[in-house]
């Protein structure tokens, strides 16, 4: 049996860290607005849990982004596949990250890779050469390292 998950990302401002990993890996924001406007519609939900980051509802606190080939929950928006949660937290980040994304550039690509991320809000921390392999070590908008190799 195998299981179904998501890695969940805590984060200031979770619209923005999903609209940077969903340009970073081409991966889609999710759209819960069906679900939500049901909810606010049947009067489950209030409008102050809710924002309007692409023009219509979201969730204030929580944002997600998918692989475009995998499938989702039409209701929900919700992707069943390789996805990243994103929700808010009160505090910002202040150690090394127990966990971290590795991005693979095609071969010859990790510079330019690494460049067009810089361009879309992440910053290089530094270079790691080891016999095993070298990197680039770099930070997201909210400072959470990831990896380009």
């Amino acid at each position: 049996m195998t299981l179904h998950w998501k890695l969940v990302i805590d984060a200031l401002d979770p619209h923005s860290q999903a609209d940077f990993w969903a340009e970073a890996l081409g991966y889609l924001v999710e759209d819960n607005s069906p679900l939500i406007d049901e909810l606010l519609g049947a009067g489950v939900v209030t409008e102050d849990l809710t924002v309007e980051p692409h023009g219509h509802h979201a969730w204030r606190d929580l944002a997600a982004v998918r692989h475009p080939d995998d499938s989702y929950d039409e209701k929900s928006g919700a992707g069943l596949g390789r996805r990243l949660l994103f929700q808010r937290v009160p505090e910002t980040k202040t150690v090394k990250n127990r966990l971290h994304l590795d991005v693979h550039a095609a071969p010859g690509q990790r510079e330019a890779e690494t460049e067009r991320l810089v361009g879309l809000g992440a910053s290089l921390l530094r270079l790691v050469e080891e016999p095993g392999g070298t990197w680039q070590v770099m930070l997201d908008p909210e400072g959470n390292e990831f990896c380009v190799q």
